[in-house]
């Protein structure tokens, strides 16, 4: 378990250290979305360009802790070049590894591993729970990107653009 703590340490830092999709998209065609953490100070602005139902292209910018910034980057990186409705099947997948691990170890329980294989790298930051103030961190850009498909697609992923 400890090579394993040890290599999801590394890909958190990698995407820190080298983020993905940074940058801003040119208004219009991109959907620019804010969110803002007040507990940590962690802000983002995340830029979508969806056409025909697919996410052609996210940047992000902001800063904030290595969590929000490692888990931004991970996002852009496994929901670029998606349809919407797999983008949202992401978003839920992600969220529920907040919350059931959350959950687990509010229960007094071993949180349930990830499955590297189902979730890729997002498997890195199921560490986070360990610490509940983090969790807000990790799941900023994944909300904002959340508000941003509901604000400029539509809320059932419906838009025409």
């Amino acid at each position: 378990m400890a090579n394993l703590d040890d290599l999801y340490r590394e890909i958190i830092l990698d995407h820190y250290r080298t983020p993905r999709n940074r940058g801003e998209l040119p208004s219009p065609p991109a959907i620019r979305t804010e969110g803002y953490n007040p507990l940590c100070g962690d802000e983002l602005v995340v830029y979508l360009d969806i056409r025909d139902g697919v996410l052609v292209d996210i940047k992000l910018t902001g800063h904030g802790c290595s969590i929000s910034q490692a888990s931004s980057s991970m996002m852009s990186a496994a929901v670029k070049g998606k349809s919407i409705d797999d983008v949202r099947a992401v978003i839920e997948r992600f969220k529920q590894l907040m919350t059931v691990h959350a959950a687990s170890l509010d229960d007094g329980a071993d949180a349930p591993v990830a499955d590297i294989h189902t979730m890729g790298e997002l498997a890195a930051l199921q560490g986070v729970v360990k610490f509940p103030v983090r969790i807000k961190c990790a799941t900023l850009s994944w909300n904002t990107l959340s508000q941003g498909l509901d604000e400029g697609y539509g809320v059932q992923g419906t838009g025409s653009k």
